[in-house]
């Protein structure tokens, strides 16, 4: 697009825009585009969707940069329609046809094929993904012809729901661990039928506690005024909604922003019941000043600092 030629000045954007990818834009096109019309000096996605998948792109800028392994590590939701009877060589729409086969199965047949892939399985990645063999994506072997063995690894698929059926179209809801390939899990599913499968559909709805029905499509940010598109954005802490938040005074927010450890168990401070990981912000302002590590002994390590020369974020 001819606009992306203009030279724009960069500025400081900190956020997260829950952006709605649109069927046959790539993660990265995606994220270089939502840049350019926010002038952002820094983004990163939280893990990419296919090309021919569509919904929730998480996109960091700025601080929330820090914060994007935390959604890479969360658990996934997607709606996908599941094409019985056909094989491709991608698992997917953009692939050619290698296998046809009859469908005749029931209701019934779905439902005991499904239990089969509900929890803790092995999967085997597909060729066609970005997953590295000898520092090059297994998909490069794949065009070049070349399958390579694969190991099964375990993934966790915590919902495997039936949504419809009109043959041969299967469609499913699913909510799985990092690391599940759907595509590779349309395959199995067919397999187990004993039709074969592709995935003429997949439409991503939920990533850790961000949800579709909050998303904007990049013509709806491309629509809004320039000044007013940075307004859009979720706040940085909208990626650690997870954690609990715990609230520091003006003094040991300063200690916690220097990298101290904290010991909390006799300031007047109220401390989450569990240890782990919490959000940390200061309580004049409720500003996020990052992520911690809550210990034992009521002991408050940093992780994770905002930079202390942005504006509050949210």
């Amino acid at each position: 697009m001819a606009t992306n030629h203009i030279k724009k000045k960069r500025v400081p954007v900190h956020g997260v825009l829950l952006l709605d990818k649109q069927v046959g834009v790539s993660s990265n096109d995606a994220l270089i585009k939502a840049k350019w019309l926010l002038s952002a000096l820094k983004a990163g996605h939280t893990g990419t969707l296919d090309p021919f998948a569509t919904g929730l792109l998480p996109l960091c800028f700025g601080e929330a940069t820090k914060f994007a392994q935390d959604l890479l590590d969360a658990d996934k939701t997607y709606e996908t329609v599941v094409h019985l009877g056909i094989t491709t060589n991608t698992g997917d729409t953009e692939g050619e046809a290698i296998e046809t086969k009859p469908v005749d199965v029931t209701r019934e047949q779905i439902d005991v094929v499904l239990a089969q892939f509900r929890g803790d399985i092995l999967q085997v990645p597909p060729m066609y993904s970005a997953l590295k063999r000898d520092g090059k994506p297994l998909y490069e072997y794949a065009r070049a012809g070349i399958t390579l063995e694969r190991e099964a690894r375990p993934v966790t698929i915590h919902l495997l729901e039936f949504v419809d059926y009109q043959a041969p179209f299967l469609t499913l809801r699913v909510q799985c661990s990092k690391g599940t390939y759907i595509r590779a899990l349309g395959e199995d599913i067919g397999a187990a039928l004993g039709c074969g499968a592709h995935l003429n559909a997949l439409r991503r709805i939920q990533v850790g506690d961000l949800f579709i029905d909050r998303a904007i499509t990049i013509e709806q940010l491309t629509a809004t005024e320039e000044g007013a598109r940075s307004a859009l954005l979720a706040p940085v802490d909208a990626l650690l909604t997870s954690f609990p938040a715990l609230y520091l005074s003006e003094e040991l927010a300063k200690r916690f922003l220097h990298g101290q450890r904290l010991a909390l168990g006799k300031e007047n401070v109220v401390i989450p019941a569990q240890e782990g990981r919490v959000r940390v912000y200061r309580d004049a302002d409720k500003a996020l000043l990052g992520t911690g590590l809550m210990q034992e002994y009521s002991i408050l390590a940093p992780e994770r600092l905002i930079s202390t020369n942005q504006n509050p974020p949210g």
